[in-house]
């Protein structure tokens, strides 16, 4: 009796950098879903999906192609199949509808890129304590009236303080972007 030697089996894994790629543009891909879905409960189970896919897909990604390309098209894949699966619903789009909101949406990635590069940009460029209020009133959960309480002052005296220094970013975004000759 011959004994076969063990045979293992390969183990590919994805590189580093894929890995990145993969953490860093989740926010992206969701919002991209969300934008086809319009419910961010049935977003979520297409991003879970969508993931499953790309993780499964890792070896077929070429280092150095458009990774959100890439992500973005297996999404509209699955935004098809969840859409097909929900085929019940009463309100459902066409597939030029949906083709049509994903296309814009791919469209719009690099301006808002570029925007948010722009925002990073101005943010730096504001006083400490008006960054900190910013920061502190656009951190996820708090609430305007709750900064206010926070720092001691009257509602509508952060109120004015933050319409005022969004108005002060958006002239900042708007200028960087046309020295950029972006729209």
């Amino acid at each position: 009796m011959t004994s076969s030697p063990d045979i293992q089996p390969v183990s590919v894994v994805p590189s580093e950098e894929f890995v990145q790629l993969f953490s860093r543009t989740q926010r992206r891909i969701y919002l991209h879903i969300l934008g086809q879905v319009g419910n961010p409960t049935d977003a979520d189970e297409v991003l879970q999906e969508t993931n499953v896919v790309i993780w499964s897909k890792f070896d077929r990604f070429e280092l150095g192609t458009n990774f959100i390309a890439w992500t973005f098209q297996i999404a509209n894949f699955e935004v098809l199949k969840f859409r097909d699966r929900r085929r019940s619903s009463r309100l459902v789009f066409s597939e030029d509808v949906i083709e049509a909101i994903a296309e814009e949406s791919e469209e719009s990635q690099d301006d808002l890129d570029l925007r948010r590069a722009a925002l990073g940009e101005c943010l730096g460029k504001l006083r400490a304590k008006d960054r900190e209020l910013i920061q502190t009133r656009y951190a996820p959960g708090n609430k305007g009236k709750d900064v206010a309480d926070v720092l001691g002052r009257p509602s509508n005296s952060v109120y004015q303080s933050i319409g005022r220094i969004r108005k002060t970013l958006f002239e900042c975004i708007n200028r960087r972007l046309s020295a950029e000759g972006v729209r």
